[in-house]
């Protein structure tokens, strides 16, 4: 290979590693990562599992003022290894959200920790404002929003059994990884329902600062919902 063509080479690789997180040319000292690389790798591990095992501030609900109902994860032992007890509600969830929350709204908004609670407490403020305007400007309804504990995004059916929105968004934690660990999902339906695909869903996903921007992803998940509303479907039967 010619050495203006290594250059040129090397110079796109520079241009790659500007555009993107991942883990390119850390260097080594003969077979071992260099100490700052394994430093920086430990820590980001330190910082996901920390995400998953984490608590949402009570201070991030309380600025939305949003009331905490449970799934039957347990514990978070339980949650990571039986993935279905974070689908459902329990009992005196379920009796809650009867008494507290609009039946039958066009928007169900619900909150969850899921997989990072770091997810919830970096990025609600700024996702959820932005969302709320959306709604307006498309000239939509919200019900009453709340947070679930140890949900999963199969919980979204179980919600609908029970209040039967018209459409439904959940914000919630995505699995944490070593680029980030506050990453935040919107999964949204149309008449979420025990049944409901994977495919009858959709989703904004990588919601952090520095992927899909917070704001951007809150207003653009009102004009999704509209279209839901519009058309009546989700998922990969919407027109978007």
């Amino acid at each position: 290979m010619r050495e203006h063509d290594t250059m040129a080479g090397e110079d796109r690789f520079r241009e790659w590693m500007q555009d993107t997180p991942a883990r390119l040319d850390v260097g080594r000292t003969g077979t071992r990562p260099l100490t700052r690389e394994m430093l920086k790798l430990r820590l980001d591990h330190a910082e996901a599992v920390d995400a998953v095992y984490g608590v949402v501030k009570e201070e991030t609900l309380a600025e939305f003022d949003l009331f905490t109902v449970e799934t039957r994860y347990r514990d978070k032992e339980h949650y990571l290894l039986v993935p279905d007890s974070g689908r459902v509600l329990t009992e005196a969830s379920e009796k809650e959200l009867g008494e507290r929350c609009i039946h039958r709204p066009q928007v169900q908004i619900v909150v969850s920790d899921g997989l990072s609670a770091k997810a919830i407490d970096d990025n609600l403020a700024d996702v959820l404002p932005a969302l709320r305007d959306s709604l307006a400007a498309n000239g939509l309804q919200e019900g009453t929003p709340f947070f679930v504990k140890g949900g999963r995004v199969g919980v979204m059916d179980d919600i609908g059994r029970v209040l039967a929105p018209e459409v439904l968004v959940l914000l919630i934690g995505e699995r944490p990884g070593l680029v980030t660990a506050s990453s935040m999902s919107a999964y949204m339906c149309y008449r979420p329902a025990p049944g409901r695909k994977d495919s009858d869903r959709m989703v904004i996903s990588n919601i952090h600062a520095s992927g899909t921007p917070p704001i951007e992803a809150g207003a653009h998940i009102g004009t999704l919902l509209r279209k839901m509303v519009e058309q009546q479907a989700s998922g990969v039967k919407l027109i978007v």
